[in-house]
This record gives structure tokens, sequence and C-alpha cells, in this order.
């Protein structure tokens, strides 16, 4: 039975997403797991921790359509001082060297700065997920680029394209002006200029294709952006959309999910399944349980050690963990890979 015949409905259900990706088989399609059984990479292992990924929470001021988080001004889900300590005291004396924070839009979280300035002071350096738009959502928020300069923040931000019609169409009526004129407040405090400022723009495929070439596509951003607006930055990341949450639900009711699927494990690379960003990255959830990657903690798939929360951290035990993996993994290891960084060849 094809794939879109067993779900109609917008997905709410982890569990439902994980059983949906189990059927693969049925419609022909191999297992991740065979995949990397033929290239002798399997049970699939971490490499280290190098990164050190937080949502810390999943309220949004935008309710994007690609968002794998289902991210949105109506959700609650929020990281408690509590946790984040509990974050801060697991990393402390460790070698991870990024903490990465994401949300939803991780600033709307009361204790967003507080967790920035902690980490700031243990010399770890920090992203942040910034989709752009908060900074001019509130007057509270106007401030942010000159924060993030003073922590030495990446700032990492979501611009679907170049042009407004575009852009608006994934995140949202008037997201591109917004946008543009939030990327100027960061170019003005010195992002995409000062080497120590780095600013990075994200990149997802409008529809049920793989990205383009991100060295063609970094260009062609670069020169938009600069002749039309006067907007710098340094890199782009091309990220392919991953078959779960709202991009999942969109899958299956255009009745893409079958073909999409197929294009993901027709274009499988070995060696992107190298480089995979769950070999050298640890995702914490917003109520603090850890998993191998943050699609996984979208599926609610925790890691497989046996203390799977933030308060049992124990480095060696993840370090040396089993990652899980399931049928959605074939979208970071298609054509040139992908990842929250990018592609990986």
């Amino acid at each position: 039975m094809s794939s879109l015949n067993k779900i109609k409905h917008r997905f709410s259900s982890p569990d439902t997403q994980v059983e949906l990706l189990g059927d693969n088989e049925a419609i022909g399609i191999p297992t991740f797991r065979d995949k990397l059984e033929g290239i002798g990479l399997y049970p699939l292992k971490p490499t280290g921790i190098e990164i050190f990924q937080v949502n810390v929470g999943k309220m949004c001021n935008q309710e994007c359509k690609h968002c794998h988080v289902d991210a949105g001004p109506d959700r609650t889900e929020i990281m408690t001082r509590d946790t984040m300590q509990q974050c801060l005291d697991a990393i402390r004396d460790t070698s991870i060297k990024m903490v990465d924070i994401t949300g939803g839009a991780p600033e709307m979280n009361p204790h967003f700065r507080w967790f920035v300035e902690e980490i700031s002071a243990m010399g770890k350096s920090i992203m942040v997920r910034c989709n752009l738009t908060i900074i001019l959502a509130n007057p509270k928020y106007r401030d942010l680029p000159e924060f993030f300069k003073k922590h030495k923040v990446n700032v990492v931000s979501s611009l679907p394209y170049f042009t407004a019609r575009r852009t608006d169409a994934q995140r949202g009526d008037g997201v591109f002006d917004k946008s543009i004129e939030a990327l100027k407040m960061l170019n003005e405090v010195g992002y995409g200029q000062d080497p120590s400022l780095k600013l990075d723009l994200v990149y997802n495929p409008s529809g049920a294709f793989l990205p383009a070439d991100q060295a063609g596509l970094e260009t062609e951003f670069k020169h938009k952006l600069l002749d039309n607006y006067n907007i710098v930055f340094n890199n782009l990341f091309v990220i392919t959309n991953l078959p779960i949450s709202r991009f999942l639900d969109y899958l299956i009711n255009s009745g893409n999910y079958d073909d999409y699927m197929n294009e993901l494990v027709h274009n499988f690379n070995p060696s992107a399944a190298f480089d995979v960003m769950c070999r050298n990255t640890l995702s914490v959830g917003w109520d603090g349980y850890m998993y191998d990657c943050d699609f996984n903690q979208m599926l609610d798939m925790k890691i497989s050690s046996g203390s799977n929360h933030i308060s049992e951290f124990d480095a060696d035990s993840l370090e040396s963990r089993e990652i899980r993996i399931n049928q959605h993994c074939f979208g970071c290891t298609a054509g040139a890979g992908s990842s929250c960084g990018g592609t990986l060849t």
C-alpha cells in the first residue's frame, strides 16, 4: 500500500512518523542500516563530542512551512534555567568546543541571555540559530546584534532565497523584508566583516528535491544580496529537508513521499555517511533529554546510552554509544550530504 494512503492528517506524534519511516521496506526501499553495513559503517559510532547542540524551546515568532521542529507561537515547550544549569555543569570540564543554541526562536527563552553569558564565560564558542525576524519582533530584542557581538556569537540564520516571493512563500508574508533589515543591523555592528563576527545563512529547498551545489548557491546569494541590499555574510549552509514533521506532512499531502524517499536512497553517498553530524554532535532537548542529532530529537529517538538525560551526562559512555538510525537518515547522506553546518562532501 502506498505510504500516501496510510496517513492523511498532520503528524502530531513522533511515534507515528517513526512507524511510517519503518514502512519504507514495503515500497522496495532498502534500510539505512543495509547501506551502512554495505560500507562497513554499522553500527554507527561517534568520533567524539565536539558540538553540543541545545534546543532551548519550541516557541517561535514564525511558523515556517518546512520547520522540522514544528515550532510556532503556540508552542509552550521551554527549557528551564535548572536544565540549562545542568547543561553547563555537563560540559564545563570537557573538550567540547562549540555550543549550538537552537529553537524555535531561542531568544524567546527568558533565560537565553544568561545561558549565553555563562557559556561565554567558559571560553566555549557559541552558535545561535537566529531566524532574523525575532530582532524586529519586539523592542526588547532590538539590541540582539550588540549582545551577539559582545559574546562573539556565530549567528546562523535561515534565508530561503534572495527574493521576497520565494522567502515569504516558505516562511510567511513580510519575512523577507524583515530579514533584510535584520541582516543590515548585524552588518552595522560588524557581522560578516569583522573576522571574529561570523554571519552564516541557511538555505533549504522549497520542494521535494535535493538542494543545488552549495558553493554555487553561496556565490549567487553573495552577489545578489550585495548588489541589491549591500549585505555581506560569511558562509551559506545548504541543508537537505528531512522527511519529518511539517516537511513530512507536505510530502504526504502532495503525494511526493515515496518519490522523495527513493530520491534520497538513490543518491546515497558513502563519503557523506562517514561524516554525518551525529558522529561529532550531541543534541539536547528542551526537557534535558539527549539525542544523537536534532532530527532524532524531533522523532523522540533518545540516545541508546543507559543514561539519556543531561543530569546523568557521562562523556565516556556517550562517546562509546551506538547511534540510533532510521530511514530519515538518508536525508543526511544524499548527494553532497547534509548537516547543520551545510554539505559534507
